[in-house]
Protein backbone atom coordinates (compact mmCIF):
# COMPACT_ATOMS: atom_id res chain seq x y z
CA UNK A 1 0.00 0.00 0.00
CA UNK A 2 1.03 3.53 -0.85
CA UNK A 3 -0.06 6.90 -0.07
CA UNK A 4 -0.23 10.03 -1.83
CA UNK A 5 -0.98 13.40 -0.17
CA UNK A 6 -3.81 15.37 -2.09
CA UNK A 7 -5.58 18.27 -0.69
CA UNK A 8 -8.35 18.60 1.00
CA UNK A 9 -11.04 19.00 -2.10
CA UNK A 10 -13.01 16.02 -2.47
CA UNK A 11 -16.10 14.98 -4.46
CA UNK A 12 -17.66 14.27 -0.77
CA UNK A 13 -16.65 13.90 2.74
CA UNK A 14 -19.33 11.69 3.60
CA UNK A 15 -18.56 7.86 4.70
CA UNK A 16 -21.95 6.05 4.65
CA UNK A 17 -22.32 2.52 5.89
CA UNK A 18 -21.42 -0.44 3.84
CA UNK A 19 -24.88 -2.32 2.32
CA UNK A 20 -22.88 -5.55 2.76
CA UNK A 21 -21.17 -5.04 5.60
CA UNK A 22 -22.82 -6.63 8.61
CA UNK A 23 -20.40 -5.09 11.40
CA UNK A 24 -19.74 -1.21 10.93
CA UNK A 25 -17.32 0.10 13.06
CA UNK A 26 -16.75 3.79 13.80
CA UNK A 27 -13.23 4.49 14.00
CA UNK A 28 -11.97 7.41 15.64
CA UNK A 29 -9.69 9.77 13.82
CA UNK A 30 -6.95 10.73 16.23
CA UNK A 31 -6.44 6.98 16.59
CA UNK A 32 -6.37 6.03 12.91
CA UNK A 33 -3.26 8.15 10.87
CA UNK A 34 -5.05 7.80 7.18
CA UNK A 35 -8.10 9.53 8.63
CA UNK A 36 -8.93 13.80 8.17
CA UNK A 37 -6.00 15.72 10.34
CA UNK A 38 -6.16 18.78 11.52
CA UNK A 39 -6.03 20.32 8.25
CA UNK A 40 -8.55 18.46 6.81
CA UNK A 41 -6.94 16.89 4.16
CA UNK A 42 -6.83 13.23 3.61
CA UNK A 43 -4.07 11.34 1.51
CA UNK A 44 -4.97 8.95 -1.13
CA UNK A 45 -4.25 5.11 -0.33
CA UNK A 46 -2.96 2.83 -3.09
CA UNK A 47 -3.89 -0.82 -2.71
CA UNK A 48 -2.06 -3.54 -5.31
CA UNK A 49 -5.00 -5.35 -7.27
CA UNK A 50 -3.80 -9.35 -7.33
CA UNK A 51 -6.52 -10.03 -9.66
CA UNK A 52 -5.88 -13.15 -12.32
CA UNK A 53 -7.62 -11.63 -15.09
CA UNK A 54 -8.45 -7.95 -17.02
CA UNK A 55 -10.86 -8.76 -19.04
CA UNK A 56 -14.27 -8.00 -17.19
CA UNK A 57 -16.99 -9.17 -19.49
CA UNK A 58 -19.94 -7.28 -19.91
CA UNK A 59 -23.69 -9.26 -20.35
CA UNK A 60 -26.19 -5.69 -20.26
CA UNK A 61 -27.70 -4.90 -23.38
CA UNK A 62 -27.61 -1.47 -22.46
CA UNK A 63 -23.39 -1.51 -23.18
CA UNK A 64 -22.39 -2.06 -27.12
CA UNK A 65 -19.04 -3.98 -25.63
CA UNK A 66 -18.92 -7.37 -24.36
CA UNK A 67 -15.44 -6.95 -22.49
CA UNK A 68 -13.66 -3.70 -21.01
CA UNK A 69 -10.72 -3.31 -19.08
CA UNK A 70 -10.10 -1.36 -16.01
CA UNK A 71 -6.61 -0.51 -14.59
CA UNK A 72 -8.02 1.01 -11.60
CA UNK A 73 -10.74 0.40 -9.12
CA UNK A 74 -11.90 3.57 -7.27
CA UNK A 75 -11.39 6.86 -8.75
CA UNK A 76 -9.33 9.90 -7.51
CA UNK A 77 -11.68 12.10 -10.11
CA UNK A 78 -14.07 12.06 -7.20
CA UNK A 79 -16.91 12.76 -9.30
CA UNK A 80 -19.95 13.33 -7.35
CA UNK A 81 -22.22 11.66 -9.52
CA UNK A 82 -20.26 8.55 -10.47
CA UNK A 83 -22.15 5.36 -11.34
CA UNK A 84 -19.74 3.33 -10.60
CA UNK A 85 -19.43 4.43 -6.91
CA UNK A 86 -21.83 1.37 -5.29
CA UNK A 87 -18.43 -1.03 -7.01
CA UNK A 88 -16.42 -0.52 -3.90
CA UNK A 89 -18.72 -1.83 -1.28
CA UNK A 90 -18.09 -5.28 -2.75
CA UNK A 91 -14.41 -3.97 -1.59
CA UNK A 92 -15.65 -3.38 1.60
CA UNK A 93 -15.25 0.01 1.48
CA UNK A 94 -17.73 3.18 1.38
CA UNK A 95 -19.10 4.02 -1.79
CA UNK A 96 -18.31 7.76 -0.53
CA UNK A 97 -15.10 9.39 0.70
CA UNK A 98 -12.99 5.57 0.10
CA UNK A 99 -14.28 5.45 -3.34
CA UNK A 100 -12.64 8.89 -4.01
CA UNK A 101 -9.36 7.89 -1.57
CA UNK A 102 -8.80 4.02 -1.69
CA UNK A 103 -7.92 3.26 -5.22
CA UNK A 104 -6.71 -0.21 -6.20
CA UNK A 105 -4.22 -0.57 -8.77
CA UNK A 106 -3.94 -3.19 -11.26
CA UNK A 107 0.02 -3.33 -12.03
CA UNK A 108 0.01 -6.49 -13.83
CA UNK A 109 -2.64 -5.60 -16.15
CA UNK A 110 -0.88 -5.20 -19.44
CA UNK A 111 0.82 -8.40 -19.17
CA UNK A 112 -2.46 -9.96 -18.51
CA UNK A 113 -3.97 -8.62 -21.18
CA UNK A 114 -1.08 -9.95 -23.70
CA UNK A 115 -1.70 -13.29 -22.31
CA UNK A 116 -5.66 -13.13 -22.94
CA UNK A 117 -4.95 -11.85 -26.49
CA UNK A 118 -1.84 -14.23 -27.18
CA UNK A 119 -4.47 -17.48 -26.64
CA UNK A 120 -6.08 -19.30 -29.70
CA UNK A 121 -9.48 -18.61 -27.60
CA UNK A 122 -9.47 -14.62 -28.24
CA UNK A 123 -11.64 -13.73 -30.94
CA UNK A 124 -10.32 -9.82 -32.29
CA UNK A 125 -13.17 -7.75 -31.25
CA UNK A 126 -13.23 -3.91 -29.45
CA UNK A 127 -12.93 -3.87 -26.03
CA UNK A 128 -13.33 -0.98 -23.79
CA UNK A 129 -10.75 1.18 -21.97
CA UNK A 130 -12.30 1.76 -19.20
CA UNK A 131 -16.00 0.52 -18.47
CA UNK A 132 -16.20 1.20 -14.78
CA UNK A 133 -13.47 4.17 -13.27
CA UNK A 134 -11.28 6.23 -15.15
CA UNK A 135 -8.06 4.76 -16.75
CA UNK A 136 -6.72 8.42 -16.92
CA UNK A 137 -7.28 9.42 -13.08
CA UNK A 138 -4.48 11.26 -11.67
CA UNK A 139 -2.31 8.55 -10.24
CA UNK A 140 -1.64 7.16 -13.98
CA UNK A 141 0.39 10.05 -14.64
CA UNK A 142 3.17 8.63 -12.06
CA UNK A 143 2.24 4.69 -12.63
CA UNK A 144 1.51 4.74 -16.41
CA UNK A 145 -0.53 1.30 -16.15
CA UNK A 146 -2.92 2.56 -18.84
CA UNK A 147 0.21 3.96 -21.33
CA UNK A 148 1.26 0.25 -21.27
CA UNK A 149 -2.07 -1.67 -22.04
CA UNK A 150 -2.39 0.76 -25.32
CA UNK A 151 1.18 -0.58 -26.03
CA UNK A 152 -0.34 -3.92 -25.88
CA UNK A 153 -3.32 -2.91 -28.41
CA UNK A 154 -1.18 -1.74 -30.46
CA UNK A 155 0.83 -4.55 -31.06
CA UNK A 156 -1.80 -6.66 -31.79
CA UNK A 157 -3.56 -4.52 -33.29
CA UNK A 158 -6.99 -5.40 -31.01
CA UNK A 159 -9.31 -1.95 -31.56
CA UNK A 160 -9.97 -0.28 -28.14
CA UNK A 161 -12.44 2.12 -27.30
CA UNK A 162 -11.01 4.47 -24.73
CA UNK A 163 -13.61 6.68 -22.27
CA UNK A 164 -12.28 9.52 -20.23
CA UNK A 165 -12.51 12.67 -18.71
CA UNK A 166 -9.01 13.39 -18.82
CA UNK A 167 -6.84 15.48 -20.35
CA UNK A 168 -3.90 12.84 -19.56
CA UNK A 169 -4.98 10.92 -22.47
CA UNK A 170 -3.19 13.39 -25.03
CA UNK A 171 0.17 12.02 -23.48
CA UNK A 172 -0.64 8.50 -25.51
CA UNK A 173 -1.38 10.25 -28.73
CA UNK A 174 1.60 8.42 -30.50
CA UNK A 175 -0.12 4.97 -29.57
CA UNK A 176 -3.24 6.56 -30.38
CA UNK A 177 -2.31 7.79 -33.63
CA UNK A 178 -0.81 4.34 -34.84
CA UNK A 179 -3.74 2.38 -33.67
CA UNK A 180 -6.23 5.18 -35.92
CA UNK A 181 -3.95 4.15 -38.68
CA UNK A 182 -5.78 0.27 -38.72
CA UNK A 183 -8.97 1.99 -37.88
CA UNK A 184 -8.67 0.59 -34.67
CA UNK A 185 -9.24 3.21 -31.75
CA UNK A 186 -11.64 5.77 -31.24
CA UNK A 187 -11.75 8.02 -28.23
CA UNK A 188 -14.70 9.75 -26.09
CA UNK A 189 -14.10 12.41 -23.49
CA UNK A 190 -16.64 12.87 -21.17
CA UNK A 191 -17.75 16.90 -20.85
CA UNK A 192 -20.40 17.41 -18.02
CA UNK A 193 -20.23 21.48 -18.35
CA UNK A 194 -18.18 24.27 -19.45
CA UNK A 195 -18.95 26.26 -16.63
CA UNK A 196 -15.43 25.63 -14.44
CA UNK A 197 -16.90 26.53 -10.86
CA UNK A 198 -19.64 23.71 -11.47
CA UNK A 199 -17.10 21.50 -12.91
CA UNK A 200 -14.61 22.10 -9.70
CA UNK A 201 -17.68 21.59 -7.55
CA UNK A 202 -19.06 18.26 -9.14
CA UNK A 203 -15.60 16.34 -10.29
CA UNK A 204 -12.80 18.05 -8.32
CA UNK A 205 -10.01 15.86 -9.49
CA UNK A 206 -11.37 16.13 -13.26
CA UNK A 207 -9.67 17.97 -15.84
CA UNK A 208 -11.44 21.82 -16.41
CA UNK A 209 -13.70 21.43 -19.49
CA UNK A 210 -11.47 23.41 -21.40
CA UNK A 211 -8.56 21.00 -21.32
CA UNK A 212 -10.95 18.39 -22.36
CA UNK A 213 -11.73 20.52 -25.50
CA UNK A 214 -8.24 21.01 -26.14
CA UNK A 215 -7.71 17.31 -26.00
CA UNK A 216 -10.52 16.80 -28.37
CA UNK A 217 -8.89 18.98 -30.64
CA UNK A 218 -5.34 17.82 -30.31
CA UNK A 219 -6.55 14.18 -30.89
CA UNK A 220 -9.04 15.31 -33.82
CA UNK A 221 -5.75 16.89 -35.48
CA UNK A 222 -3.75 13.87 -34.84
CA UNK A 223 -6.12 11.23 -37.15
CA UNK A 224 -8.21 9.92 -34.10
CA UNK A 225 -11.84 9.79 -34.37
CA UNK A 226 -12.69 11.91 -31.24
CA UNK A 227 -16.21 12.20 -30.29
CA UNK A 228 -17.99 13.96 -26.91
CA UNK A 229 -20.12 12.55 -24.57
CA UNK A 230 -22.14 14.50 -22.18
CA UNK A 231 -22.00 12.81 -19.43
CA UNK A 232 -24.26 12.74 -17.19
CA UNK A 233 -26.60 14.97 -18.05
CA UNK A 234 -28.40 16.35 -14.92
CA UNK A 235 -31.88 18.13 -15.25
CA UNK A 236 -32.20 21.09 -13.57
CA UNK A 237 -28.29 21.65 -13.44
CA UNK A 238 -26.69 21.20 -16.60
CA UNK A 239 -28.98 20.30 -19.58
CA UNK A 240 -29.76 24.30 -20.40
CA UNK A 241 -26.10 23.89 -21.38
CA UNK A 242 -26.50 21.22 -24.12
CA UNK A 243 -26.27 23.28 -26.74
CA UNK A 244 -23.34 25.20 -26.29
CA UNK A 245 -21.64 22.03 -25.09
CA UNK A 246 -22.51 20.66 -28.22
CA UNK A 247 -20.82 23.71 -30.31
CA UNK A 248 -17.86 24.03 -28.52
CA UNK A 249 -17.40 19.74 -29.90
CA UNK A 250 -17.67 21.04 -33.13
CA UNK A 251 -15.03 23.93 -32.95
CA UNK A 252 -12.65 21.68 -31.17
CA UNK A 253 -13.31 19.00 -34.17
CA UNK A 254 -15.31 16.12 -32.21
CA UNK A 255 -16.53 13.89 -35.31
CA UNK A 256 -19.38 12.66 -32.84
CA UNK A 257 -21.27 13.68 -29.69
CA UNK A 258 -24.06 11.54 -27.60
CA UNK A 259 -25.41 12.03 -24.21
CA UNK A 260 -26.52 9.94 -21.13
CA UNK A 261 -28.91 10.62 -18.25
CA UNK A 262 -28.21 11.09 -15.02
CA UNK A 263 -28.39 7.61 -12.71
CA UNK A 264 -28.26 7.52 -9.32
CA UNK A 265 -28.28 4.18 -7.93
CA UNK A 266 -27.86 3.85 -3.92
CA UNK A 267 -26.32 4.76 -2.13
CA UNK A 268 -25.11 7.56 -4.90
CA UNK A 269 -28.58 8.75 -4.71
CA UNK A 270 -28.02 10.02 -1.14
CA UNK A 271 -24.63 11.19 -1.96
CA UNK A 272 -25.97 13.15 -4.72
CA UNK A 273 -28.99 14.70 -2.58
CA UNK A 274 -26.94 15.74 0.21
CA UNK A 275 -24.05 17.25 -2.59
CA UNK A 276 -27.07 19.32 -3.48
CA UNK A 277 -27.66 20.56 -0.15
CA UNK A 278 -23.86 21.63 0.67
CA UNK A 279 -23.59 23.15 -2.94
CA UNK A 280 -26.37 24.18 -4.50
CA UNK A 281 -29.60 24.33 -1.58
CA UNK A 282 -31.89 26.58 -3.85
CA UNK A 283 -31.70 23.87 -6.63
CA UNK A 284 -32.15 20.98 -4.43
CA UNK A 285 -35.17 20.43 -4.57
CA UNK A 286 -36.50 21.00 -8.63
CA UNK A 287 -33.37 19.03 -9.56
CA UNK A 288 -34.28 16.03 -7.49
CA UNK A 289 -37.65 16.63 -8.79
CA UNK A 290 -36.90 16.74 -12.43
CA UNK A 291 -34.57 13.48 -11.98
CA UNK A 292 -38.25 11.92 -10.77
CA UNK A 293 -40.01 12.77 -13.63
CA UNK A 294 -37.45 10.96 -16.02
CA UNK A 295 -37.35 8.40 -13.66
CA UNK A 296 -41.22 7.05 -12.87
CA UNK A 297 -41.51 9.03 -9.70
CA UNK A 298 -38.13 7.59 -8.34
CA UNK A 299 -34.64 8.64 -7.98
CA UNK A 300 -33.18 5.69 -9.96
CA UNK A 301 -34.49 3.09 -12.50
CA UNK A 302 -32.10 -0.10 -13.06
CA UNK A 303 -34.40 -1.38 -16.08
CA UNK A 304 -32.44 -2.49 -18.42
CA UNK A 305 -33.47 -0.18 -21.34
CA UNK A 306 -34.65 2.93 -19.06
CA UNK A 307 -31.55 3.38 -16.96
CA UNK A 308 -29.25 5.30 -19.29
CA UNK A 309 -31.94 7.47 -21.05
CA UNK A 310 -35.23 7.58 -18.64
CA UNK A 311 -38.65 8.65 -19.93
CA UNK A 312 -40.98 10.95 -19.84
CA UNK A 313 -41.69 14.29 -21.09
CA UNK A 314 -38.57 16.13 -19.75
CA UNK A 315 -36.80 13.40 -21.43
CA UNK A 316 -38.14 14.14 -24.36
CA UNK A 317 -37.54 17.57 -24.82
CA UNK A 318 -33.71 16.67 -23.48
CA UNK A 319 -33.37 14.48 -26.58
CA UNK A 320 -34.80 16.97 -28.61
CA UNK A 321 -32.72 19.73 -27.63
CA UNK A 322 -29.84 17.18 -27.93
CA UNK A 323 -30.89 16.41 -31.35
CA UNK A 324 -31.47 19.68 -33.43
CA UNK A 325 -28.20 20.65 -31.60
CA UNK A 326 -25.83 17.71 -32.77
CA UNK A 327 -27.98 18.08 -36.36
CA UNK A 328 -26.79 21.81 -36.28
CA UNK A 329 -23.06 20.96 -36.32
CA UNK A 330 -23.28 17.49 -38.17
CA UNK A 331 -22.35 15.86 -34.80
CA UNK A 332 -25.34 13.61 -35.32
CA UNK A 333 -24.00 10.39 -36.16
CA UNK A 334 -22.07 8.00 -34.47
CA UNK A 335 -17.84 7.01 -35.06
CA UNK A 336 -17.07 5.20 -37.99
CA UNK A 337 -16.85 1.58 -36.81
CA UNK A 338 -13.84 0.15 -35.37
CA UNK A 339 -11.73 -2.74 -37.74
CA UNK A 340 -10.33 -6.12 -36.68
CA UNK A 341 -9.03 -7.32 -39.94
CA UNK A 342 -5.49 -6.09 -38.76
CA UNK A 343 -5.42 -8.10 -35.85
CA UNK A 344 -2.46 -9.99 -35.47
CA UNK A 345 -0.39 -12.30 -32.83
CA UNK A 346 3.13 -11.79 -32.31
CA UNK A 347 5.27 -14.97 -32.68
CA UNK A 348 6.09 -16.68 -29.30
CA UNK A 349 9.74 -16.74 -28.79
CA UNK A 350 11.66 -19.61 -30.85
CA UNK A 351 8.58 -19.67 -33.33
CA UNK A 352 9.20 -19.30 -37.00
CA UNK A 353 6.26 -18.96 -39.92
CA UNK A 354 4.97 -21.70 -41.62
CA UNK A 355 5.36 -22.45 -45.54
CA UNK A 356 2.58 -23.66 -47.06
Amino acid sequence: MERLRRQAVRGTREDPANRYDRIRVERDAQAVGDLPDEQGSTPTLLYRDASRGVLAENNSPDIPFQFSVNPYRGCEHGCIYCYARPTHEYLSFSAGLDFERRILVKSAAPELLRKAFMSPRWQPQTVALSGNTDCYQPVERQLRITRRILEVFREFRNPVSVVTKSALVGRDVDILADLAAHGAVEVMLSLTTLDVDLARRMEPWAAPPRSRLGTVRALSAAGIPTGVIIAPVIPGLNDEEIPRIVAAAAAAGARSVSWQLLRLPSPVDELFAGWLAAHFPDRRERVLGRLRACRGGELTDARFGHRLRGQGVYVEQIRALFEVSARRHRLDRPLPPLNTAAFRRPLRSGEQLRLC
